[in-house]
Order: C-alpha cells, then structure tokens, then sequence
C-alpha cells in the first residue's frame, strides 16, 4: 500500500493550517488528534509546560481514517518547551506506525529534539523532516518547502529533511535522546 495519511494536533491553528494544506493539495485524507481536557486560559498553558517537562501523555481523542492502515503517516505538530507536543507524543504510544514524516511548527527551535523524539517513541527514523517557523506558516514563505517535502513522499523519491531556513539536515541518530 503506498498511501498517505496526514495527521495534526494544533493548539493555535497554526499546525491545523499546514495539515490542511498538505492533505489539500496532495489529495491526502487527514486525521484530528484532540486533548480530552481543553487547553483555555493559564491553567491549559501550565499543563502544556508541564507535559513538555515531564514527558506526559495526555488523555486523546482522534478523529480520522485508521492510521495502521496507511503506510505512511505524516505528524504534523507543534514545539513546547523545545520538545514535541505532548498529545502528539500520546498517539504515537496509542499507535503502531509503519513510516512517519514529521512537520513541526515552533517559534525559533527544537525541531531537531521533536525529530529525536519520534525516533525513540517509534523506533524508527522519521523517512522525512520539516520545521516550519510560525512566521513561515502565517506569512506563507514556508508553503514551497511543505510541497515538496509531500510530493518527496510519493513511492521512488528520496528522503528529505530541512530545518527551518530550508537547509538540508541529517536524520536523527539512531538512539539519539531530546535534548
């Protein structure tokens, strides 16, 4: 099976806008990871931290096509506290996955620690990596590399991994840890 499925979880909407996107423009079906307890105000902004810091898998819902069912599932996320968002992190422990892609969303850094992340949840090297900046996202600039990182996706094109300024960045390690 050489099919594709999109996957997100967005706090701010920034991460929901490069999912759909993604889905949208390659014709690919996408899956909703929710918090069953919402993030409002101060106290949803603490828990975020605190599942950053502690390594915590928050209670989920997802709504979507079965994703063991596809062979390639593209994570679309955002960074907390330099680390991959923790309802994220919660569907890749409720999820076996053939191959993953990952695209982070941040402020300025941590990707790479997300990349590693995925890497040690899974077991297995993400097959492609992007980081988008919000500023990228919101302004547009970050679109081209989106699309091509998914059209790299498609059975016979090599892997791909870019950091934020659009440079080619090595997988992570095997056995790597976030920093």
């Amino acid at each position: 099976m050489d099919s594709i499925l999109v996957v997100h979880y967005s706090l701010s909407g920034v991460s929901r806008r490069v999912a759909q996107l993604l889905a949208s423009h390659h014709g690919w079906p996408l899956g909703t990871i929710e918090d069953r307890r919402p993030r409002v105000g101060l106290r949803g902004t603490w828990r975020c931290v605190l599942d950053s810091l502690l390594d915590r898998q928050p209670r989920i819902r997802y709504r979507g096509p079965v994703p063991e069912e596809f062979r390639t599932v593209v994570l679309v996320a955002p960074i907390w506290m330099y680390r991959l968002a923790a309802p994220m992190r919660s569907f890749l422990h409720e999820h076996r996955l053939r191959r993953v892609a990952v695209v982070v969303t941040m402020g300025s850094a941590g990707a790479s620690n997300a990349f590693a992340e995925v890497h040690r949840i899974t077991g297995k090297a993400p097959v492609a990596t992007l980081a988008l900046t919000a500023h990228e996202v919101e302004s547009g600039s970050g679109t081209g590399r989106l699309i091509e990182m998914g059209l790299r996706l498609r059975p016979g094109h090599a892997t791909v991994h870019q950091d934020a300024a659009g440079h080619a960045i090595a997988p992570p390690a095997a056995g790597a840890r976030p920093r």
